[in-house]
């Protein structure tokens, strides 16, 4: 696997990438299959093409990405978020454009946890005042 420029990791809830960039075409798969026929839904694949498209690198490389996890939302935003750390290794000044468009940063939402004594995260059982 000589031909791997670069390999990074983004996470977006619980989802997990592992993105591996080459140099080629701009084909895209994700766990093997094309990105299209994965995520299925155009809005999920230009969020996951996209810092690909602001830097103006989509005919430059290759992506092969893994990815577990979550659902296809969180997926496409950890396969976002990988590839941009991907192109900040084999390019750091494009840290600055990366970052003005909100590539970089790691969407910190997650899954609120279930309390005890209640049915859900914030949903309360009936209140009976008698």
């Amino acid at each position: 696997m000589a031909d791997i420029l670069t390999q990074n990791t983004g996470r977006r809830k619980e989802s997990v990438a592992r993105v591996r960039l080459r140099h080629g075409s701009g084909k895209a798969t994700i766990n093997g299959l094309e990105i299209d026929h994965y995520f299925g839904r155009e809005t999920l694949v230009m969020l996951a093409r996209q810092p690909l498209v602001i830097t103006d690198s989509v005919a430059r490389f290759d992506v092969d990405a893994t990815v577990f996890g979550g659902g296809k939302a969180g997926q496409a935003g950890a396969v976002m978020l990988g590839i941009a750390r991907a192109l900040i290794t084999l390019d750091p000044t494009l840290v600055a454009l990366l970052r003005k468009n909100a590539q970089l940063t790691r969407d910190p939402r997650m899954k609120e946890r279930k309390k005890y004594g209640q049915p859900g995260a914030r949903k309360r059982f009936q209140f009976s005042k008698r």
